[in-house]
């Protein structure tokens, strides 16, 4: 491993359905780091949008809307869990509400915005280390993380994920809904001129779409043990 006189910061990137989420976790607790889902930060942005009546296309709008957002991470010492809080509200029940999922693509496509959570963002990871994952964590937010991923998987293995997720959230959504958010993610992550998703220089690929949590988190583990 090497040398650092903090904890390591670890980046952790991929398309909507990869993993990401689980993983990071994982990790996260297994090596005792800060875990950050950024996506969730897309997602409470476009929840109070929706909430305030603001239009999301319009960028304005959602510049005077993202500076009145105060974001913080509330870590529960016996579970371990990381929950977003935003303006001291719990928002994590409605972050996979359809509405909020049809059009979190538009309001992560806007400059301002990301401009303002990635300052966030990095200031989560100034302390002590992070496990952080999301679409441009190794290319924008941390581009001097220690270690960087690019998790992959097949469209119909991050759809069946999805379901799993979203069952277990007791959410409803049928595989046509679910098969047009992600592709419609994907494309529109990958298109955007601020932060597109794609893989950084130097982060280690891992398909993910015949391996199980346990056999990534070893993969990972073996380059963190031996960078």
């Amino acid at each position: 491993m090497r040398y650092v006189s903090r904890k390591p910061n670890i980046a952790i990137d991929g398309p909507a359905g990869s993993g990401k989420s689980t993983v990071a976790r994982e990790l996260a607790d297994r090596l005792n780091l800060l875990y950050v889902d950024t996506g969730a930060m897309y997602r409470a942005v476009t929840y109070f949008a929706i909430k305030s009546g603001i239009d999301v296309e319009n960028e304005a709008e959602l510049d005077a809307l993202v500076k009145d957002i105060r974001f913080s991470l509330v870590r529960f010492t016996k579970s371990g869990t990381v929950v977003l809080w935003c303006n001291g509200e719990d928002v994590s029940p409605f972050l996979r509400e359809k509405e909020v999922s049809s059009q979190v693509a538009k309001v992560a496509a806007a400059a301002t915005v990301r401009k303002r959570l990635a300052w966030y963002q990095r200031r989560f990871a100034r302390t002590d280390g992070v496990v952080m994952e999301g679409r441009d964590i190794g290319t924008v937010v941390l581009p001097d993380a220690e270690y960087k991923f690019f998790l992959t998987a097949s469209l119909d293995v991050r759809l069946k994920r999805r379901e799993k997720e979203l069952r277990a959230a007791g959410k409803s959504w049928t595989r046509k809904e679910l098969c047009y958010e992600l592709t419609y993610r994907d494309e529109m992550d990958r298109k955007r001129e601020i932060g597109p998703l794609k893989k950084a220089p130097g982060a280690v690929v891992i398909d993910c779409t015949n391996l199980t949590v346990e056999q990534v988190i070893e993969k990972m583990m073996e380059s963190y043990g031996g960078g």
